[in-house]
């Protein structure tokens, strides 16, 4: 008889599911939820950047691209990158369009892990990032960031973490779940500490457009650390365009040529619609951003007075749109907080657990959402605490 546990990969099983697939499951049997759960924009991609997509179609631009993405929308990436946070990248061959940003994370991973190599990952984070480590053979290595530290990432913690096994470090910054950043003075405190390492950098730049206090700093712009960085980035957030499955790499040519093996014969080449979409999107969407940024900054800011008008204590995020609010002094833990708030008032938002251990005590709420839909679950939510007192 075939015994299926002996065809399927070792590795593989050993992987836990997304931490939010449990939550999501009661969820679905729900009628008349209020949600503040999903990460994507409640705008619709802004008519020009569709009509592009449309229009290349309607031009029958419906072959496959270069592996790599199509020169013209590669070049307007570089020209992006530079005028808006001083990075410069050859776009023949320092820059790979990808299939979402997900895609641009797993090749970075996957181009320089080798088995038994340790990866540290600041936690809590996007749920992604140590399972592909450890696909990749890898083994994660987790630091709690820290409420007292607004959940960044200090130089002591990356110092305590690096051991000789250490080959990379992935920086969340703006961070999802917590909406932290990482402003020119953190980042210039954990290059000092990696200068005289071969620590290799995977930054995950994908809210660098959302951040509401200062303009956002990459890493590969400190200085020393251009030639160790992998930027990961893309369309989702900034424009609205997460249907699009847009991302894209900026590295150095020795990890880009190494990425585009797996991008090759794992992917073949991003959508060709959308990348002539975001063509448009490069060209002409500052304005869309800027748009839609003050409409975020706008509902994060609500948020946070809401959360303490209702006695529950929340960092103000400098970034991204959701906020992490604390919910440990009710005495349960995050599944459970979730879980009641959900069947008893119809309120959906994620455990801080579905983003790593130290999550626990907190819960994310996105304000991707309108303000009327936000003010309706957080009414409920605060009818929710009451009753808790």
């Amino acid at each position: 008889m075939f015994d299926y546990n002996k065809a399927l990969s070792d590795t593989i099983v050993g992987i836990k599911p997304s931490g939010i697939r449990k939550f999501f499951d009661i969820l679905s049997e729900m009628k008349d939820v209020v949600s503040l759960t999903v990460g994507q924009p409640d705008f619709v991609t802004p008519w020009h950047i569709r009509e592009a997509g449309i229009r290349s179609l309607e031009e029958g631009r419906t072959y496959y691209t270069s592996n790599n993405g199509i020169i013209e929308m590669r070049e307007e990436i570089a020209r992006y990158q530079e005028r808006r946070f001083g990075l410069r990248y050859d776009p023949k061959n320092e820059i790979i369009v990808t299939v979402g940003g997900s895609e641009a994370i797993d090749i970075s991973i996957r181009t320089i892990v080798n088995r038994g190599d340790e990866v540290i990952v600041p936690e809590p984070c996007f749920v992604c990032y140590s399972p592909l480590v450890s696909i990749a053979g890898g083994v994660p290595i987790p630091i709690c960031l820290k409420k007292e530290n607004a959940f960044k990432l200090t130089a002591a913690e990356l110092k305590e973490a690096i051991t000789p096994k250490t080959k990379a470090l992935i920086l969340p910054f703006p961070n999802n779940p917590t909406g932290a950043c990482m402003r020119k003075e953190d980042l210039a405190a954990i290059a000092e500490v990696i200068k005289d390492t071969n620590i290799v950098v995977i930054a995950d730049e994908i809210y660098s457009e959302l951040t509401y206090d200062q303009p956002h700093c990459s890493f590969a712009s400190i200085e020393g650390m251009w030639e160790r960085t992998i930027v990961v980035n893309g369309f989702s957030k900034a424009y609205a365009m997460t249907g699009w499955r847009l991302g894209y790499t900026l590295a150095p040519q020795y990890f880009t040529v190494q990425m585009a093996k797996i991008h090759q014969f794992g992917i073949m080449c991003a959508p060709t619609t959308s990348q002539y979409a975001a063509v448009e999107a490069l060209r002409n969407g500052d304005g869309d951003i800027e748009y839609m940024k003050g409409e975020y900054n706008a509902r994060r800011r609500y948020v946070v007075k809401r959360l303490r008008e209702i006695g529950i204590d929340c960092f103000m995020p400098e970034g991204a749109f959701y906020v992490f609010p604390d919910i440990s002094r009710f005495g349960m833990t995050s599944e459970e907080f979730c879980e009641r708030l959900l069947r008893e008032k119809g309120v959906a938002i994620v455990p801080g657990t579905a983003f790593g251990a130290c999550g626990e005590g907190f819960a994310r709420i996105s304000y991707a959402y309108s303000i009327r839909q936000i003010d309706k679950a957080l009414t409920l939510m605060g009818e929710f605490v009451q009753n808790l007192k």
